[in-house]
């Protein structure tokens, strides 16, 4: 198989978290060692803490957005660093600010991740700095080496991407392009015989969410980043192709769903299954080169054998339909393999487009594109804030939960006199999520990683006495806890926690009673934010089921316009119809999403689970067969001339789709009898085959239109 552990291992060093990790790990360290140089390691120690709490928001995204946050971070915990530095002497004072800082910074999240991420580098400011008790004369000079510190990190960052500005793109785009690959990956096992259907959708569903998230990153980058929208570069329009052709490709990949249980009742004994496994896996192969060669500047070479391949798939395919005559074949599967057969070609040449990219970087040409529709903008507008200042709101409960949890573990902290305020403190500001299944997850990964960590801390300062060893060791485990913080957090904290027990070591406190102080506040913190989560204003999943499966079906509606429009209108704009894919992902990937965070709560909040499953899967089907309609389109550059011929067909389709929406929305006991339809198609011959299979495609969604309606009936009875 393609992946070894050698090519694993180089994708994680060529990857972005591992980038991230070496340019935290150097702008934390670097202050530090430098004035330690000179007796003046206190001081150092200020200036990391506040690179620190910059790099926190130091996240893959526009330039200009990653630099502007990275300033007014350095301004606010300029700030932050100052009050706490006149009121940590008044357990009062800082027992009003702490909770008050903890609701207001909560409260970012309205304006998104990032926004979020400046919240959060504000409090952890406030937290690693609510023990450090000092003279007043000495807090203006520390709340100014905080901000050194932290303007340090900011040029340093900007600094590092000016001497690869298309870098971060590149990574971000290559991970996208794994992530389609392991979509196609899950895709090839329902080939596999005895497959587990209900496995291998679940792990599909967990990937579609994957991709979109990926594909979603490189989209912001791309499309905010001025000098690759206006293709000044050749490798400014190289990557827009690549990404716009990406995108193309997995629609098409998206299209591919068939009746895989009838297919192998049909086909198991015969072989030909594994045979579309085995090319299937082959393109995936494809795709994973063109990832690894965005990392590393190189150019893939195409596989000749995929050719072979599906040639031998052809005469199988063939010789299968001569033996149906005596074997238990029906003609409508011979159909559906020839069918798969097609798509796979299809699939294979859109891969080598973009194969060819990489080789003509100088001579490609610009596609216009109107990017400005395909990004969102939340404006900074305090309108929405107070708007939020309600129990409705989930960000409110959850900043309001946060506030009294921080609040609670600062007087436990004090009243015990083994604990340190900042670990219970930090324990609850990253285990605190705005949803139970996040913080269940978030909390079974700090208290595992802790506990694992520390024994290795344990052993490593016990063991191994030489300094210069130690040093190195520290080196490793703080580029592997900066490289993991957002690829995996449990084995982030797993070297996070021998970082820091190594580190106290080194500033003479690296003892088993600081290694089990850590555990046990730890432990504090993780208990006290678990169970706020569950018993103080909780955020359940449920309470968002019928806004996102609404968002869904509108979703699929408008996308089935925008494809239906395609037939009919020669002059239909193809940004209108790329939107509506696009929200099909998005509305799709949140549903999914919430879906996989639901088996995480309590059995008593677990709503509707069996029809939640089947209606996450029609969705899915729905997308599907509309894909593939986009898709017939495309290959075939068919338009229809008399659009009286499917125009019942299709209404009636969209009203069964609007008729879900309606459902959800206003909810209603009385049972609809809505027909199905059926279309008879009276053209020329010559017009035929591509009418009938456009015919075929509008009834299978109208039929899965059909099936997700009549189970919002039974959802809508239950709700």
């Amino acid at each position: 198989m393609f992946h070894k552990p050698l090519r694993s291992i180089q994708d994680f060093l060529l990857s972005t978290y591992f980038a991230d990790g070496l340019r935290i790990t150097f702008g934390v360290l670097c202050p530090s060692l430098i004035l330690a140089q000179f007796g003046l390691l206190s001081l150092g120690m200020t200036l990391s803490l506040g690179a620190l709490c910059v790099s926190v928001v130091d996240t893959p995204g526009p330039i200009v957005h990653r630099r502007n946050a990275m300033i007014i971070t350095t301004g606010l915990i300029f700030m932050m660093s100052f009050l706490v530095g006149l009121t940590n002497n008044n357990l009062y004072f800082i027992g009003i600010l702490l909770p008050l800082a903890s609701f207001l910074f909560s409260m970012f999240s309205l304006y998104g991740t990032r926004e979020a991420a400046i919240g959060t580098a504000s409090l952890l400011v406030i937290v690693l700095s609510v023990d450090d008790v000092r003279p007043r004369q000495d807090v203006m000079l520390h709340a100014v080496l905080v901000l050194a510190g932290g303007s340090w990190y900011t040029l340093l960052s900007y600094f590092m991407y000016t001497l690869r500005p298309y870098r971060i793109v590149q990574q971000t785009l290559s991970e996208s392009i794994d992530e389609v690959s392991e979509f196609l990956r899950a895709k090839a096992k329902f080939y596999h015989y005895n497959t587990d259907y209900e496995q291998n959708y679940a792990a599909l569903l967990q990937l579609q969410v994957q991709v979109h998230e990926k594909q979603d990153a490189v989209r912001e980058l791309l499309f905010k980043t001025r000098e690759i929208v206006r293709d000044s570069t050749p490798e400014g329009r190289f990557l827009m192709l690549v990404f716009v052709d990406m995108v193309d490709l997995f629609e098409q990949i998206m299209s591919t769903y068939y009746n895989y249980k009838k297919l192998h009742e049909q086909f198991d004994s015969s072989g030909i299954l594994t045979d579309f496994e085995v090319v299937i896996n082959m393109i995936a192969n494809e795709l994973d080169k063109l990832a690894f060669a965005l990392k590393t500047g190189g150019t893939p070479l195409l596989s000749g054998r995929l050719r072979d391949e599906i040639a031998q798939l052809k005469s199988k395919i063939l010789k299968l339909e001569e033996e149906k005559e005596t074997a238990t074949y029906n003609t409508l599967s011979i159909v559906a393999l020839k069918n798969i057969e097609v798509n796979i070609e299809n699939i294979l040449s859109r891969v080598k487009t973009i194969n060819g990219y990489f080789k003509e970087k100088k001579s490609l040409k610009s596609r216009t594109i109107d990017t400005e529709k395909f990004i969102t903008r939340q404006k900074i507008d305090i309108k929405l804030l107070l708007e939020n200042l309600t129990f409705k709101s989930s960000t409110f409960r959850h900043a309001l939960r946060v506030a009294i949890v921080m609040l609670l573990g600062f007087v436990i902290s004090k009243v015990l006199p083994f604990s340190h305020s900042y670990w219970i403190l930090l324990t609850i500001l990253v285990i605190s999520k705005p949803g139970f299944s996040l913080t269940k997850q978030r909390n079974y990964e700090r208290i595992i990683g802790t506990i694992a960590g520390a024994i290795i801390g344990l052993v490593v300062i016990t063991y191994i006495p030489d300094k210069n060893v130690l040093f190195v060791i520290l080196l490793v485990c703080m580029v592997l806890c900066y490289s993991f913080q957002r690829k995996n957090y449990v084995v982030s904290v797993l070297f996070m926690t021998p970082y820091v027990i190594i580190l106290f070591n080194f500033l003479g406190m690296g003892d088993i009673a600081v290694v089990s102080e850590r555990i046990i506040d730890t432990l504090i913190g993780s208990f006290l934010a678990f169970l706020a989560s569950y018993s103080l204003f909780p955020n359940w999943e449920h309470k968002k089921l019928k806004d996102d499966m609404v968002s869904a079906v509108k979703a699929n509606a408008d996308y089935f316009k925008e494809v239906t429009s395609l037939y009919f209108d020669k002059s239909q704009n193809l940004t209108s119809y790329k939107l509506a894919r696009k929200e099909v992902y998005v509305t799709s990937s949140n549903l999914a999403s919430l879906f996989q965070r639901m088996f995480s709560e309590p059995k008593s909040k677990q709503v509707l689970m069996k029809e939640m499953h089947q209606f996450t899967a029609l969705n899915h089907l729905l997308s599907s067969y509309i894909a593939t309609l986009a898709l017939y389109n495309k290959e075939h550059s068919f338009s229809m001339e008399k659009t009286g011929e499917l125009k019942p067909l299709i209404n009636n389709t969209l009203y069964l789709i609007n008729l879900t929406t309606e459902t959800l929305v206003k909810p209603t006991a009385e049972i609809r009898n809505v027909p199905l339809i059926r279309n008879k198609i009276n053209t020329p011959d010559a017009d035929l085959e591509d009418l009938a299979t456009i015919n075929e495609l509008v009834e299978l969604i109208q039929k899965v239109a059909y099936d997700i309606y009549k189970l919002t009936e039974k959802i809508n009875l239950k709700l």
